[in-house]
């Protein structure tokens, strides 16, 4: 297909948003069967940030930011911007400006397969970005690319609307489709790890309440009550 700009896209509704703003990135990658999470090489530029929404979708040649600037103005208050390219690449893709505009629009946050710079600045005005490379590298504007189609970013295909959620552990993406049992799965592992914790504090350790110990002997691990015992 040509490079386009998709200007209106499907989004979760908004009480779907706010069930999984209660849940972190863990949860929902292990809930929904351990898929969706982006590659470790994403990482927050501020700790301790927190976001939540559908996905825009950009998709990029290497070094040249012209659809990013084109995205702009397709975003809604609370979408976020996720970023990837054709071709590897760590050039400064975004950087204050962009940055600003992009909070003027009301965007939450960007995830982004490439780099970004300007970072003290971005970091003053609080703008949470999850990114591979800090690089201030400066970038072309004439190639073509894609606003709101199917991208692969940190290695997971993100369909515009889709649902990102990221924090200090990484970025998870939840399709459209999925929604539903993911907050149901999501829920389930939550209460199951209150029984853990409740566990834990009466004095229960996992290797027991895991039931481990027959993989431990089945793994030929041997235990000695000293080194004086140790063949």
């Amino acid at each position: 297909m040509d490079n386009y700009v998709l200007k209106k896209i499907t989004r979760p509704e908004q009480h779907i948003i706010e069930e999984f703003e209660r849940l972190d990135v863990s949860t929902v990658y292990e809930a929904q069967g351990k898929v969706g999470l982006m590659n470790y090489h994403l990482r927050p530029i501020i700790k301790g940030s927190l976001i939540c929404g559908p996905a825009v979708t950009v998709i990029c040649p290497a070094g040249d930011n012209l659809m990013i600037h084109a995205a702009v103005e397709v975003c809604q208050p609370g979408d976020i911007l996720v970023i990837t390219t054709i071709g590897d690449g760590i050039s400064g893709m975004i950087g204050e400006l962009i940055v600003t505009a992009l909070m003027k629009r009301g965007v939450k946050g960007v995830i982004i397969d490439s780099g970004i710079r300007d970072v003290a600045r971005i970091r003053e005005l609080g703008f949470p970005i999850w990114t591979k490379a800090i690089f201030s590298q400066g970038n072309t504007k004439v190639k073509g690319g894609s606003v709101n189609a199917p991208a692969v970013c940190g290695g997971v295909t993100v369909y515009p609307g889709d649902i990102i959620k990221a924090d200090d552990d990484g970025v998870v993406v939840v399709r459209k489709e999925d929604t539903q049992f993911a907050i149901e799965t999501s829920k389930k592992r939550m209460l199951k790890e209150e029984g853990t914790k409740e566990k834990i504090e009466n004095g229960e350790i996992s290797i027991d309440f895991y039931n481990l110990r027959p993989v431990l002997e089945s793994q030929n691990v041997h235990y000695y009550e000293n080194e004086e015992a140790m063949p």
